[in-house]
């Protein structure tokens, strides 16, 4: 794990979680230096079912390594209107450009209605993100909100092959796609 923000150590941190094996490595390791609270938050994830297994994954995590968790919820037709137009973009495109945004948008907000000073995400623990652009995002969103963003690349230092690894010994479900309708084929 590779930190790009100057956040001092025992701050609050509103962590963004996309799914268990992003999580399951990426609170465990934020939580060696700060006080982190878990956001599910992912109006994007299709189909209906599919969100239920990443939901019920994540809950999973929570109770064999307790963190305190909040469940987001709503946002679906933000997410229609935000990748309308978009659908024919590649994986780390607009598209994926207009997701991310929305999601650390809305925990950005929720940690400010929570009082929490710093928000992140796990979403840079995955090869097929890029950490360069989800930490932009979270920089132009701290720039806007006034909370602070944790940028970070979770997979350095084998950060990814960890949280296999630790999905795997946990028996968590692990996805075969990033989660919207699109990223399916």
């Amino acid at each position: 794990m590779i930190l790009l923000a100057d956040i001092p150590p025992g701050t609050e941190v509103l962590l963004h979680i996309c799914c268990a094996p992003d999580a399951a490595y990426g609170v465990g390791a934020l939580r060696e230096r700060f006080d982190v609270t878990g956001f599910f938050y992912n109006p994007n994830i299709h189909p209906r079912e599919e969100f239920r297994k990443r939901t019920l994954a994540t809950l999973d995590l929570m109770e064999r390594a307790p963190f305190p968790l909040v469940m987001g919820t709503g946002g679906e037709q933000e997410w229609e209107e935000a990748t309308r137009g978009l659908a024919g973009e590649p994986e780390r495109g607009r598209r994926c450009e207009a997701c991310i945004r929305l999601r650390l948008r809305e925990t950005a907000r929720k940690a400010a209605g929570l009082g929490m000073p710093a928000f992140g995400t796990v979403l840079t623990v995955s090869p097929k993100k890029d950490a360069e652009m989800i930490n932009r995002l979270g920089r132009e969103e701290e720039a806007r909100s006034g909370i602070r963003f944790l940028a970070a690349d979770l997979k350095k230092r084998d950060g990814y092959l960890r949280s296999v690894r630790i999905a795997r010994e946990l028996g968590i479900y692990r996805q075969r796609y990033c989660g919207c309708r699109y990223s399916i084929r």
